[in-house]
């Protein structure tokens, strides 16, 4: 089967279960786990339901597909998503993000638990995502275009909304809440990086480094998707202050982030349009 046609087939059965449009869609990862269970839950559905879903195989994602109201605002929520080195192709990554825009989905939220690169940064902390450097081996827009998912060479010099980011920024100071804006790099994993690959992020240009987030982000434009993206500092990759960095580590660091981040992302729902 055409993998259009299996994003309309998983798409179809959504549908038939959440029947209206969600305009604005979140992907849970590490740092933003628990919201889930803030929301007001109108429908779930496990990801093994969906017709071609993938499931995720790491341990600290659950799989889990949510409807309901966040921020007064109705949202599809994925509890858990899915990484290149897991072995899935980069087209089985990105699949939810294509049956959100037939969902009708206008604004995705994403979150991840990131290294950072910057001195001025500390584990527990929340950078925003001003831009991106793609680092994966594989593209998820490689291969056939369809023209109704969007153009064949999508532009990406505002990959993540200014517009956003400002509210952010907005929010965090009245909040709060310490704000970093960095540059986020995609590295396919899953090992973490070496010193020496720590300070090549650093110098072309990161300020925190994930293997996430970069893919699901170029097929959100690709469909024409406003984005915001948070990153939960979860260690260091700057010299001086690396050291072994454990699973159980991350977790921790990222529970440490996840009300900062909840709050965020409840505000900057409550004021959006």
């Amino acid at each position: 089967m055409e993998y259009h046609d299996q994003v309309a087939q998983a798409a179809a059965y959504i549908q038939e279960r959440f029947l209206e449009p969600i305009p604005y869609g979140i992907l849970l990862g590490t740092g933003l786990g628990n919201l889930g269970n803030q929301m007001e839950v109108i429908r779930s559905l496990d990801y093994k339901e969906i017709p071609h879903f993938p499931l995720s195989t790491v341990e600290s994602h659950s799989g889990q597909l949510l409807f309901g109201i966040l921020g007064g605002k109705k949202v599809l929520a994925m509890k858990g998503r899915f990484h290149y080195y897991e072995g899935y192709s980069m087209k089985e990554v990105t699949f939810p993000i294509r049956v959100m825009q037939v969902l009708g989905v206008r604004t995705l939220l994403v979150s991840n638990a990131s290294g950072g690169l910057n001195p001025a940064q500390k584990i527990g902390e929340v950078m925003v995502i001003r831009d991106h450097i793609n680092l994966f081996p594989e593209n998820p827009l490689r291969g056939r275009n369809y023209e109704d998912w969007g153009p064949r060479f999508p532009d990406m010099s505002e990959a993540y909304s200014q517009r956003l980011i400002r509210l952010a920024l907005q929010l965090g100071a009245e909040m709060n809440i310490p704000l970093h804006t960095g540059v986020y790099c995609g590295v396919e994993g899953p090992n973490l990086e070496t010193p020496a690959e720590y300070a090549y992020l650093r110098k072309i240009g990161g300020d925190a480094v994930g293997m996430s987030t970069v893919p699901e982000v170029l097929v959100a434009r690709h469909c024409g998707m406003e984005v915001f993206g948070m990153s939960a500092i979860t260690d260091l990759g700057v010299e001086g202050k690396i050291h072994q960095v454990s699973l159980d580590d991350v977790i921790a660091a990222a529970a440490k982030a996840e009300p900062l981040m909840s709050q965020l992302l409840l505000g900057l729902l409550s004021r959006l349009d």
